[in-house]
C-alpha cells in the first residue's frame, strides 16, 4: 500500500526522522496539501500517538523529545503558510500550561496557531501558578484571550482552579479558553471557560472569534 504524504509525515514524526521531515513537509506543500492538514492530521496526530505511547511507558522520554524536535522542524516549514496574510493585530493572548503539568507540545502548537491568527502571544511556559496568570493579565490590560492547557487528568482540577480564580479576580475584557488531551467541551463548560478547542487549528480560529 502506498503511503499518503500525510501518513509519511506522521510516520517521520513518530520515528524521530529529523533529517527528512522538512523535505517531506515541503514536498506535501508543493503537491497542494493544506498546511493545517499537515499540522493537525499529520504531525499533530502523530504527536498524540507518541504522547499515548509515553503515558503507557511504551517509549522513553528521549524518544518523545526527539519526536517533538522533528515536529518543531516541520512546523518551521509551515510557519509562513500558517501565518498567511494575517497581519492584523488582534491584541494579546496569554497562554500557559496549568500548575502541576510540565507538558508543552500541545501548548506550543496552540501558541503558534494563535500567533498565526494575528495575536501577540505571551507564553508563560509550563507549571504556571494561578497567581502568575493573574499578575500577567494585570500587567497586560489589553489582553483579549487567556489560554490554559493541560495534558494530564490529574491536573484538570488545577485548570478548574485557575479558571475560577481568573473569573473571581474582577479582571475583565478578555475570554478564557481551555484545551488539552483530557479536556472535553462538557468539562470546559462545567468550569466556566468561555471556549474550548480540540486542536491547535481550532484554537486559533476560536481566539479570533472571541476577540472580534
Amino acid at each position: 500500500m502506498i503511503m499518503s504524504k500525510i501518513d509519511e509525515i506522521a510516520q517521520a514524526v513518530e520515528d524521530g526522522k529529523l533529517k527528512i521531515i522538512q523535505e517531506l513537509v515541503t514536498s506535501a506543500l508543493n503537491e497542494g496539501v493544506d498546511a493545517l492538514t499537515i499540522l493537525n492530521d499529520g504531525m499533530g496526530a502523530a504527536m498524540g500517538r507518541v504522547g499515548e505511547k509515553f503515558q503507557k511507558q511504551e517509549i522513553f522520554v528521549s524518544e518523545m523529545l526527539l519526536a517533538a524536535r522533528v515536529m518543531k522542524q516541520g512546523v518551521e516549514v509551515l510557519k509562513p503558510k500558517l501565518a498567511g496574510k494575517e497581519n492584523v493585530s488582534r491584541g494579546k493572548c496569554i497562554i500557559g500550561t496549568v500548575h502541576g503539568d510540565l507538558h508543552d507540545i500541545g501548548k506550543n502548537l496552540v501558541a503558534l496557531m494563535i500567533e498565526s491568527s494575528g495575536f501577540e502571544v505571551i507564553d508563560l511556559g509550563v507549571d504556571v501558578a494561578v497567581d502568575k496568570f493573574i499578575s500577567t493579565i494585570k500587567e497586560n490590560p489589553d489582553v483579549k484571550v487567556v489560554a490554559l492547557s493541560c495534558l494530564l487528568t490529574t491536573t484538570m482540577p488545577a485548570m478548574q482552579e485557575t479558571v475560577a480564580a481568573i473569573k473571581a479576580s474582577g479582571l475583565a475584557g478578555f475570554k478564557v479558553i481551555v484545551g488539552g488531551a483530557p479536556v472535553t467541551k462538557a468539562f470546559s463548560e462545567e468550569i466556566g471557560a468561555d471556549g474550548y478547542s480540540t486542536d491547535a487549528g481550532g484554537a486559533g480560529q476560536l481566539a479570533k472569534e472571541l476577540a472580534a
